[in-house]
């Protein structure tokens, strides 16, 4: 809701979102006072308009909300005309921003805020659950950037270390259920249960094998099931060479054998993907016996 608004004036006022970055003015006169700058992405409340200007309710930052006046430019109503594609284009835009190696400040943070208003005020858009997932994608990447960056995230137990808030995936699965965006958050969750950092025993390898297995078992249909299956075979491979340096032959061998099946799978089933290309490299290296993991050089 809009700034948790309670005071009934406000409460029915015309509520819109921002597509650019606006002056708030304490008159509707670019020669007043400047009094904020309001970013993408953000909520105001129309009160009243005066030829070019309008007065607004506005929050410019979490629990901070100021009233000025600024021009009648890029605010993007329930009832603005395509409305949904407009919020949708330029949270597309700022995502890609982010991205970019010396892009916009904010841009990602942009980004999150106009997915999630775009499904907010436009629940019947074909975009709507696109944009739910995607405002819940950007925040998960944030996060997980700051969790990793902590030395705590090269804990070879991933309960030592902070959780990526799941919440957010969970209201995904649970707004969307049986469709791909339900799909792709599940596969996000996985995150927190991998290991920081393998410890040269067969535990992280195993686990995180099983993890992906049982996602592509579930998730038959899912857009990242090829890349689940790459992932848990990868694993497979990798437990070839650690069962050998523990002389565990026969855990060995079947190692082997898991880690091929799974990457015919990925051939057969997703031809034309790039994780069926890996796949094929994958299986070359198992059968030639060529190690995975560490620096072995033979």
């Amino acid at each position: 809701m809009l700034f948790g608004l309670c005071v009934p004036a406000f409460a029915a006022a015309e509520r819109g979102v921002m597509v650019r970055v606006a002056e708030i003015y304490l008159s509707p006169d670019p020669n007043s006072q400047k009094m904020a700058q309001i970013d993408r992405g953000r909520e105001v409340a129309v009160l009243e308009r005066s030829h070019e200007w309008v007065k607004v309710y506005a929050g410019i930052a979490p629990e901070q909300d100021i009233t000025g006046w600024m021009l009648d430019k890029g605010i993007v109503t329930a009832n603005t005309p395509n409305g949904d594609k407009i919020l949708f284009g330029e949270a597309v835009d700022s995502e890609n921003e982010a991205s970019r190696r010396h892009g916009r400040k904010g841009a990602a943070e942009d980004a999150q805020r106009l997915y999630a208003r775009a499904a907010e005020y436009f629940p019947n858009s074909p975009l709507a659950a696109e944009a739910f997932y995607r405002a819940a994608d950007v925040r998960w990447q944030l996060d997980r950037e700051d969790i990793m960056s902590r030395p705590s995230a090269k804990q070879v137990d991933p309960s030592l270390r902070q959780e990526i808030e799941p919440q957010y995936m969970h209201q995904v699965m649970k707004k969307y259920p049986h469709t791909k965006w339900a799909d792709l958050a599940a596969y996000r969750l996985i995150d927190n249960k991998l290991c920081g950092q393998w410890d040269g025993t067969p535990k992280c390898p195993e686990k995180e094998a099983e993890l992906y297995e049982k996602y592509a078992n579930d998730h038959p249909d899912s857009p990242v099931t090829p890349e689940a299956l790459y992932e848990a075979a990868s694993r497979r491979a990798a437990l070839i060479v650690i069962y050998q340096q523990n002389d565990e032959g026969k855990k060995s061998d079947e190692a082997k054998g898991r880690a091929q099946a799974l990457a015919e799978k990925i051939t057969a089933r997703y031809p034309q993907t790039d994780w069926a290309s890996r796949a094929y490299r994958l299986i070359f290296y198992v059968q030639q016996n060529i190690p995975t993991v560490g620096n072995m050089v033979q």
